[in-house]
């Protein structure tokens, strides 16, 4: 069934156990038909569930390409299509490059980077055959620029923006949208293990509006908050001698 601008249709996030899924799933659990909601950890999922039945959990690692495969195909046999799938699956660990730990960068790249290329794999043949769908990708500010302690996280993130501009490209054709969400620091299970200051901090539910009003504009990029998002995301077109004194200035603070 198409949609509008106020009704969404049947919408599928992944990596809605908490954080920022799970704010944005709560937020348009009205603006849709169904919601769809996907994480690794089914009794949290449940737990949501009690708290609205709204939402209908789909628990599925997105690690794996079968296995979100056959989720969507179930997702879409219950409700009839997939119109959006939002991807906020997320893995985040401090580390420096001169302290690479490899399980953990290649945990990161596997969750971050290849569960949306599963995700995508997975949704893509049904909203081709549809002509329609929208595919919103979460990645983070952090892809704009190699940043002090982001060795595992920050590259991935950068690999999402890549993707995101490819499938915009290749799939806008066969009337599929595609948007790219690039946070700043939100407050999460996630960033609540950092150590260090985090600039422009936001809450869930200010990232889950952010994010709703960017799909409704139907945005390619969609950043937030807006001062320190834009602030980072200038840093990528400074002159690279600018942006590393820069860098070093800021740590020796």
């Amino acid at each position: 069934m198409p949609t509008s601008d106020d009704n969404f249709g049947n919408v599928w996030v992944i990596g809605a156990s908490s954080g920022i899924g799970e704010g944005f799933a709560r937020l348009i659990e009205d603006k849709c038909q169904n919601v769809a909601i996907s994480a690794r950890s089914s009794d949290k999922l449940e737990k949501i569930r009690s708290e609205t039945e709204k939402l209908t959990p789909f628990p599925v690692d997105v690690t794996s390409a079968q296995a979100m495969t056959e989720a969507a195909n179930t997702i879409e046999a219950q409700f009839g299509s997939i119109d959006l799938v939002v991807v906020c699956s997320g893995y985040w660990a401090v580390m420096r490059a001169d302290q690479l730990d490899l399980k953990k960068m290649h945990t990161a790249m596997e969750i971050n980077f290849f569960g949306a290329v599963n995700t995508v794999a997975a949704v893509v043949p049904g909203m081709k055959a549809r002509k329609r769908g929208r595919i919103v990708i979460v990645s983070s500010v952090a892809g704009y620029r190699g940043l002090p302690q982001a060795a595992a996280y920050g590259p991935t993130k950068a690999a999402l923006m890549n993707l995101a501009e490819t499938l915009k490209i290749d799939l806008e054709p066969s009337g599929i949208d595609v948007s790219i969400v690039n946070p700043g620091f939100v407050d999460t299970p996630m960033t609540r293990t950092n150590k260090f200051t985090m600039p422009g901090m936001i809450s869930v539910e200010e990232a889950a509006q952010s994010m709703l009003a960017g799909i409704r504009q139907k945005k390619f990029a969609v950043l937030f908050p807006f001062v320190f998002a834009n602030t980072v995301r200038l840093a990528n077109l400074v002159p690279n001698w600018l942006f590393f004194w820069g860098i070093r200035r800021m740590l020796r603070r």
